[in-house]
């Protein structure tokens, strides 16, 4: 919509030159309408070599018209020569080493190129403040530039070498060069560059085009991979005779780009199938090493889980085998039971949690830390319990507490010569 590209896939193609910038995109194709280069792509680094050494090149040359003499005129006219001819050849051979030697000392100073788009900037005004607005688009960037666009875009490259001294070029910039008819033309099917051979950069390309004469047009297009020039155009040529002779050297050479475009597309398809066959790849790659990572997790998860498992195994080994360590340590230490006859002993029955019955002898003066171990030496005792007595109903403080830092003795206690006393199990707690 804003561009006024009409095929899809070129809209898109712009977009990713540019990173899908929306702006920077339409400001390029903008500019690329206007005759100005892309400010996002930098110019190459490695200037474009142009091919003009083609042997299929084709030349068009338009000789001035000789005005007509009479016979005496002509007779007079070549007397006139012969006799100037020695002053002419002396003159101009003076000249040459003149120049020759002044090269030496006081170089061309259009040979230094320091600003080539200044140069086609300011031929620009200079053309448009003579010869008025209308005028084909120029491209507004250095000859190098206008090389590598015309290359990328598979177009043809229309060059314009400004004579400024020459008695040809306003006639042919007034009749020819601003005739609405070659204006479209040129702003339809090409890239129009020119700049004057008065400014280092035109100067620079007049070097490598070596035209004869002025007004001077040259057609540059990508040709078997190379930049060549495929049509030169010399001398005053009328509006009509240029669409003309343009209209043939691209018609003759429309074939070599339609090829490289081809060529293009399918270097193109070949590289997005390339792409896409990477991208499937990457895609199972991922998917087998994202399975494997899962594998790898379940076998490093279920790894943990044995090892925790053997760890849970031989803790509750080694609590199993501490705790029989510690019934024997306590079994051990216990005292001996009196005698039946001894007045002072008390004969406790004790009622484990599995309803078995277990009895013992026990001293009055014995703490009741005594009754807790010898029912905690027991095998069928549990690990925790607590010992209880039922008339009246209360919880002997067997162990050390708060409130009993020593724990009482049986008399201190309150039992009698014969008690049943309750063991609670306290291990699920």
């Amino acid at each position: 919509d804003l561009t006024g590209i009409e095929s899809m896939d070129q809209c898109r193609h712009t977009l990713e030159q540019h990173n899908w910038n929306i702006e920077a995109a339409v400001q390029d194709r903008l500019n690329e309408q206007e005759g100005v280069p892309s400010v996002f792509n930098p110019p190459p680094s490695r200037p474009l070599q142009v091919n003009t050494a083609d042997h299929r090149i084709y030349s068009y040359v338009v000789s001035r018209p000789q005005p007509r003499a009479s016979y005496l005129i002509g007779l007079l006219g070549w007397g006139y020569y012969f006799i100037m001819l020695p002053f002419r050849f002396t003159y101009y051979t003076l000249l040459d080493i003149f120049r020759f030697a002044l090269r030496f000392i006081r170089p061309d100073p259009r040979s230094r190129v320091t600003d080539p788009v200044g140069d086609i900037i300011s031929f620009i005004h200079m053309f448009e403040e003579k010869y008025g607005r209308i005028h084909p688009v120029f491209y507004q960037g250095t000859y190098s530039q206008a090389l590598n666009d015309a290359k990328r875009e598979l177009r043809f490259l229309l060059v314009y070498l400004h004579g400024d001294d020459h008695q040809d070029t306003d006639e042919f910039c007034r009749n020819t060069l601003c005739v609405p008819e070659v204006i479209t033309l040129i702003n339809t099917r090409m890239l129009f560059w020119a700049c004057s051979t008065n400014k280092p950069e035109g100067y620079r390309v007049s070097q490598a085009l070596r035209e004869n004469t002025y007004p001077f047009l040259a057609v540059i297009m990508l040709k078997d991979r190379r930049m060549t020039v495929v049509g030169r155009l010399e001398g005053l040529i009328q509006a009509d005779d240029l669409i003309n002779q343009l209209m043939f050297i691209m018609d003759a050479n429309q074939t070599y780009l339609v090829s490289e475009r081809l060529e293009r597309e399918e270097r193109n398809q070949t590289q997005v199938l390339r792409q896409q066959q990477d991208e499937a790849y990457l895609a199972s790659l991922r998917a087998d090493q994202e399975k494997e990572r899962k594998k790898k997790e379940e076998r490093e998860m279920k790894k943990r889980k044995e090892e925790e498992v053997q760890q849970q195994k031989l803790a509750e080994e080694r609590r199993r085998q501490t705790l029989q360590e510690e019934k024997e340590r306590k079994s051990e230490c216990l005292p001996p039971e009196p005698h039946p006859d001894d007045p002072d002993s008390v004969k406790i029955i004790f009622k484990l949690p599995n309803d078995s019955r277990v009895e013992r002898r026990f001293h009055f003066t014995q703490s009741l830390t005594v009754i807790h171990d010898f029912l905690f030496s027991l095998k069928e005792s549990p690990e925790k319990f607590q010992i209880e007595a039922n008339f009246p109903r209360r919880v002997l403080p067997c162990l050390p507490t708060e409130e009993w830092p020593n724990p009482p003795t049986l008399q201190e206690a309150g039992l009698s010569h014969t008690e049943v006393l309750f063991v609670q199990d306290l291990t699920d707690d």
